[in-house]
C-alpha cells in the first residue's frame, strides 16, 4: 500500500508541477528579432534601419 502510493504521488507530482508553470506571465513575452542591419525601437515597437 505505501508503494503504491509512493509511485502515484512520484507519477502525479511533476504533472502538477508543469500545470502551474504554464500560468506564469513569462508566456505572455514574446522575443522579436530584427533583420541584419535593423534594430529595435521601443517607440514604434517595430524594426527600423540602424543608422551609423
Amino acid at each position: 500500500m505505501k508503494t503504491t502510493l509512493a509511485v502515484l504521488a512520484l507519477t502525479l507530482i511533476p504533472s502538477f508541477a508543469a500545470a502551474m508553470g504554464c500560468n506564469s506571465a513569462d508566456h505572455t513575452k514574446q522575443v522579436m528579432s530584427c533583420a541584419m542591419g535593423s534594430s529595435w525601437d521601443e517607440g514604434t515597437q517595430n524594426c527600423v534601419p540602424t543608422t551609423s
